[in-house]
C-alpha cells in the first residue's frame, strides 16, 4: 500500500530516518541525536474478542509490539478510535476499550497522551505508539 510513496522520497536525503519507506517495516525510526532515536508506529483494527476491555488491551499490546520488535521502550501512545454513535453514548463499551488500552500501555511504562476519534459504522480501535532506542541498536 505504501509502495507508491517510495518514489517520492529519496532515503539519502533523510539520513536521520533510520527505518522508513526504504524498508518494509511496521515502524519508523528517526535519529534525534547520537544517543537517541524515536520509534513510531500505529495499528488499529476491528474487535477481535467480545470483551471490550480485552479488545483494548490486545490492541495496545499489538501496537506496542512494533516498538519492542525494534528493541525499543514505549514512551507514550495516542488512541485511535472509530466507533458508531450508538456505542458511544450511554454505553460503557468505549470506556472499557480505552481502559484496557490505557492499562496495557501503563503496564509497559508508557502513558496515553491523547487521541482522536471519528464516527464509523464499524468499531475500530488502536494506538499510535512512540518509543525510544539508542540509534546504534537499530
Amino acid at each position: 500500500m505504501l509502495a507508491p510513496l517510495r518514489g517520492l522520497f529519496d532515503p539519502a536525503d533523510h539520513p536521520n530516518l533510520l527505518v522508513g519507506l526504504a524498508k518494509a517495516d511496521d515502524a519508523a525510526v528517526y535519529r534525534l541525536n547520537d544517543q537517541q532515536a524515536i520509534i513510531t508506529t500505529t495499528d488499529f483494527f476491528p474487535p477481535v474478542v467480545d470483551d471490550p476491555y480485552d479488545f483494548g488491551a490486545i490492541a495496545a499490546a499489538n501496537a506496542m509490539s512494533d516498538v519492542y520488535a525494534m528493541g525499543g521502550e514505549v514512551l507514550f501512545a495516542i488512541n485511535l478510535v472509530a466507533f458508531p454513535d450508538n456505542l458511544i453514548g450511554g454505553s460503557n463499551i468505549l470506556q472499557e476499550v480505552l481502559r484496557g488500552g490505557a492499562e496495557k500501555v501503563a503496564e509497559a511504562g508508557g502513558v496515553i497522551a491523547g487521541g482522536h476519534s471519528v464516527n464509523d459504522k464499524e468499531p475500530k480501535y488502536g494506538l499510535a505508539v512512540t518509543g525510544i532506542i539508542h540509534p546504534d541498536l537499530v
